[in-house]
């Protein structure tokens, strides 16, 4: 059946800012359904919050709304643009959950949803309809029962038992959800669980904890063709969620007639929703016998997997799908000649493993459980599961710790954290057995088998190492320097015996058909199937999983330079390991490298084929740490190659403090005073000198690691013994911190003789919060003329003096009307979409041509004056990671970002604060803490908000100078000094804003609890001054005049 003329115009819903359980896969699946509707003639209405997506370009639809993820506010969207369909499965849990609110309140009328249809959605979402529609086919589930209220607790401990897991409905990444073992463990569970899900319900579940955990995607058609596109299986046994669990594709521990009977279930589940499109469907399995667990009827992190791993485009064809068009009427587009109702055949292993963000968060609970906690995943693949496992293994670019003592391995193992994978390499290291760690962590022999493989390799070869190891070696995926490094053999002896790896297809259907747009993968094999050519190619390295610090802005970067150079005639070439994003989509670069990012697999690549260049420059930090290397490799090796860009010394003088402070000097551009420091007694020393407070960081890292505000010996004594680990050979830099500074960023392109500024950005939250987590305005708001100007002038000195060619990101403050330089990034920098959308000056795309030798005065662009005001706001993890620090600092701890666009300051940071989570009240309560140095400034701020009609709480200091200023606030007592305080408020929902201001580590630990509370509740909070004026012109704004509701095409005009 050909398309449905019908639908002509589809409103699609993405998924918002990237956070825990939600990253980069929706913006990978939602550019790709995009596209392919585009294909299809129709036209597309997207909306989403999240500037740094692919899918919120120019080009990705007639109209894109970059709004608050709001039903109310797509109702209007909808009323506005009238569209034909809704598509509501590419935007995640986000997208489903406001399709069934949109649909609820009437404002669907006219409106086909598309795909999944809302019965659909009700049944996998609701976790009673679900059970009840799997008892109905006579699919079995554990046993459950569904409860709305804390009153049910006990009936529920009766019927189920302990320990039982908690599942609240329409919840993204097992929020609020967990496994309780005893009755006050499931009440903390089941309140945060009722607390978080949309109709205010949770299943209490029976326990499988132990059984395996398998996974299907599975794909379906209106004419009820059905196919499994790739089955799954996770190391890690049911108890712990599939987004933390190490998976495995395909599924390897099951006979034949097992893996049939899973197989059917699936598609018997997949018919009885009605699902049109892709839906994924968890298992537990144990003996013979299966439980159905969850479905998802949408895209998925898990799809995105399946997708890379087998290489098949679901977002593509779903899509498709939901226009009608018939699987075997959808071409499959990576070999160019089958269709899509053919079955994905792979003849290579897939390994993910999570990346976790505990390197930021040291006080976190790290205890894995059945919700989600990592921030990204990678992806490795091989011939053999060993190599599988040790290509992710060296992807995940985490520092691992070794663990020698027994009792230690048996704790981790027994109570999983984000080291079990690599604890069991440690447990066969120290002796363990099969048997002893089966028990330990239920994890199927087969996989352990295969750890205990590459660890006795791995033994063979520190003892020396045959002929016959080394060769092993390879097919288990180890690298020449880990080789050499077991052996103490000389890396280029191994290399002369090994010779150079082979590259593999990913081509969905095992090289049975030729391939028109396949992706490679590196083995020990005779025969490469990359055909090497003259033709001029550059290749760029991507940024890796997803972690704080280096987010989907650097794969937003990196598509971008990839679209510049092929508009250029350059046949360009991807290394990417996540398998989440578009960068790493089938048909994005002109070849992909599915590969670990250390500089033996890179230098490999290089040598495989004619490269002129290669781009550092958009994959963050990591990628820029193998600028020198790279270049001595290329050097060493004889290749045709360069870096392109800013040259690696150029990058050196940025990241080197005292280089950099030498060129700051010549240029006459002041800087605080800084020093560098090896050594804790040479800290000690330059600090005094400088005189605290002092921020202090090792150089040479990413998202301001390890980084911190120290007010005296006492703190940086401590600071120097985390420091000095982190930094390796690096020394810690110490800059005087400038209090109540205005922070600014600024992004431009250099082409070595001209400079284009792409945005000034001024930070909301003061000097010494993270540019990463701070909420940042263009244009600035509060500067004079004569400061922007100054701050234009040394953009440029700075960028020319430093020789940048391509991006670079310049961190100022002002304190004083005198503007410090705080550091130079010649790099891509996180702020980059932001600008981008915010000015419509593609900044990534200029920058990439100017790297292959265009001239900036050719490319005809220059900065753009804007009349409208664009507001970035951050979105934090704080409700998915208990036990962390909830003040901001010169650490980054967001994961993600949203941006408010409007022609009022005030209207343009409502937006974003509500795109961010933080629900701005109109009405009700809000409680006021601040220290005593700030009472002046928070006056007008309380004024304000009392004016607009809210009510303030304090405790009795607060208090006490609001009403001398002739504020009436209401007295509410310290935690610590009982009831009735502002936990109690909070609990019974009769708080609605905290504006809370610790300075000190004495009040930021008597905070705490506040916090915490407030995270937990869903309460927005405020911790910074500048934050509070904000929020309270943003009142003053929203309550006077109405939002603007139009496409970003309409600002940038």
């Amino acid at each position: 059946m050909p398309r449905r003329t019908d639908i002509r115009k589809v409103l699609i819903i993405g998924s918002g800012p990237i956070q825990i359980g939600q990253a980069a896969e929706f913006d990978f699946s939602g550019s790709q359904a995009c596209r392919s509707l585009r294909e299809e003639g129709i036209e597309i209405v997207l909306v989403n919050s999240n500037p740094a997506t692919i899918m919120t370009d120019p080009e990705m639809a007639e109209a894109i709304y970059i709004e608050p993820l709001r039903a109310s506010i797509i109702a209007k969207i909808i009323e506005k643009e009238r569209p034909d369909g809704i598509l509501s499965g590419m935007g995640g849990q986000t997208g489903l959950n406001l399709t069934a609110e949109l649909a609820e309140m009437g404002a669907l009328k006219g409106v086909e949803i598309l795909g999944t249809p809302l019965e659909a959605i009700y049944k996998g979402e609701d976790r009673e309809k679900f059970r009840d529609l799997m008892n109905e086919i006579g699919e079995p589930v554990p046993k459950s029962t569904v409860i709305n209220s804390l009153s049910q607790i006990d009936d529920a401990i009766a019927k189920i038992g302990l320990p039982a897991v908690v599942r609240p409905a329409y919840t993204l990444g097992g929020a609020g959800g967990g496994i309780g073992r005893t009755r006050e463990e499931l009440t903390r569970i089941v309140e945060l669980g009722l607390s978080r899900s949309r109709i205010h319900q949770v299943l209490i579940e029976q326990s499988v904890m132990g059984w395996k955990e398998l996974e299907f995607e599975v794909m379906r058609d209106s004419i009820d063709t059905c196919i499994i596109v790739c089955s799954m299986e996770n190391v890690d046994p049911m108890g712990i969620h599939t987004g933390e669990s190490v998976v495995v594709a395909p599924i390897l521990t099951l006979r034949d007639d097992e893996y049939q009977m899973m197989r059917t279930a699936a598609i018997h589940i997949i018919r009885s929703l009605d699902v049109q499109g892709g839906c994924n469907i968890q298992f537990a399995f144990k003996d013979g016998e299966y439980r159905v667990i969850e479905v998802n009827p949408r895209v998925s992190r898990s799809s995105a997997l399946a997708s890379k791993a087998t290489g098949y485009p679901i977002a593509r064809v779903a899509a498709k799908i939901a226009i009608g068009l018939h699987l075997d009427e959808i071409k499959n587009s990576v070999t160019g000649c089958t269709a899509a109702s053919f079955e994905p055949t792979i003849d290579y292993v897939v390994v993910k493993v999570p990346r976790w963000p505990f390197d930021k968060f040291k006080g976190a609970d790290r205890t894995l459980s059945t919700s989600m906690k990592s921030t990204g995943e990678v992806m490795g693949i091989g011939r053999t599961l060993e190599e599988a496992f040790m290509k992710a293994k060296r992807s995940i670019d985490t520092d691992v710790r070794s663990h020698t003592s027994q009792s230690e391995i048996r704790m981790i193992l027994s109570r999983p954290t984000d080291e079990r994978f690599h604890c069991l390499f440690d447990a066969f290291r120290q002796g363990f057995t099969i048997d002893e760690i089966a028990q330990l962590t239920s994890i199927t022999p087969f996989f352990l088998e295969k750890i205990k493989n590459i660890v006795d390799l791995e033994k063979r070869l520190a003892a020396g190492g045959s002929d016959a190891d080394i060769l092993l070696a390879k097919t288990y995926g180890y690298t020449n320097t880990e080789i050499a490094t077991l052996t103490g053999k000389e890396s280029g002896a191994i290399e002369k015996m090994v010779g150079a790896p082979v590259y593999k297809m990913v081509d969905t259907c095992a090289a049975e058909f030729p391939a028109t747009t396949p992706y490679f993968y590196s083995t020990w094999d005779a025969e490469s199937e990359i055909v090497r050519d003259n033709r001029k190619k550059v290749l760029i390295l991507g940024s890796g999983p997803i972690r704080i610090g280096q987010g989907i802005e650097f794969d937003y970067c990196t598509v971008h330079a990839v679209k510049a150079l092929r508009e250029e005639g350059v046949e360009v070439h991807i290394v990417n390991n996540n398998p989440e994003t578009v960068s790493t989509d089938f048909d994005t670069s002109d070849r992909l490298f599915f590969e670990p990012m250390q500089l033996e697999d890179i230098t490999n690549i290089l040598r495989t084929d004619e490269y002129c260049g290669v781009m550092v420059q958009f994959g963050g930090q990591n990628a820029v740490n193998l600028a020198v290397p790279l270049e001595k490799e290329i050097k060493r090796l004889g290749l045709p190659t360069e870096i392109l860009g800013t040259s690696p010394d150029a990058m050196d003088i940025a990241e080197d403090r005292d280089r950099f402070s030498v060129m700051l000097t010549r240029l006459q551009i002041p800087s605080p005073a800084n020093a560098s420091a090896y050594s804790e007694a040479e800290a000690k020393e330059k600090a005094e000198k400088i005189g605290y407070p002092v921020l202090v960081r090792p150089s040479y890292v990413l998202g301001g690691r390890a980084m911190e505000i120290v007010h005296d010996t006492a703190e940086l004594e401590t600071y120097m013994k985390e420091a000095v680990r982190v930094s390796r050979n690096h020394p810690v830099l110490i800059d005087s911190y400038l209090r109540n500074a205005v922070e600014l960023d600024v992004d431009a392109v250099c082409d070595g003789k001209e400079v284009l500024i792409g945005g000034i950005m001024e930070h909301i939250e003061q000097a010494g919060i993270h540019s990463g987590d701070s909420a940042c305005v263009i244009p600035t708001q509060s500067l004079s003329p004569e400061i922007v100007a100054t701050v234009r002038e040394y953009t440029k000195k700075i960028a020319l003096g430093l020789g940048v060619v391509g991006l670079v990101n310049l961190q100022m403050a002002v304190k004083d009307n005198v503007v410090y330089i705080i550091e130079a990034n010649p790099r891509a920098s996180r702020t980059v979409p932001f600008v981008s959308k915010a000015t419509g000056l593609p900044i990534a795309k200029i920058a990439a041509k100017v790297m292959i030798g265009k001239k900036l005065c050719d490319l005809g662009f220059c900065e753009k004056k804007i009349e409208h005001v664009a507001v970035k706001e951050v979105l934090l993890p704080f409700n998915k990671l208990i036990g962390v620090d909830t003040m901001l600092g010169p650490e980054m701890k967001s994961t993600g970002e949203v941006m408010g666009i409007d022609y009022d300051f005030g209207l343009a940071f409502y937006k974003a604060c509500i795109s961010a989570d933080n629900e701005l009240p109109l009405k009700g309560n809000v409680f006021v803490s601040v220290n005593i140095e700030q009472k002046d400034e928070v006056i007008p701020i309380a004024r304000s908000l009392r004016d607009h009609g809210l009510t303030l709480y304090g405790t009795a200091g607060t208090v006490d100078y609001l009403a001398e200023a002739g504020v009436e606030a209401h007295l509410v007592w310290k935690v610590q000094e009982g009831s009735p305080n502002v936990l109690d408020m909070i609990h019974h929902g009769e708080i609605q804003l905290i504006i809370n201001t610790p300075q000190d580590r004495q009040s930021r630990q008597d905070h705490y609890q506040i916090m915490r509370t407030a995270i937990d509740f869903g309460i927005p909070y405020i911790t910074t001054l500048q934050a509070a004026r904000a929020a309270a012109l943003a009142i003053d704004a929203i309550k006077r005049e109405k939002m603007t509701l139009e496409p970003i095409s309409h600002y940038l005009k």
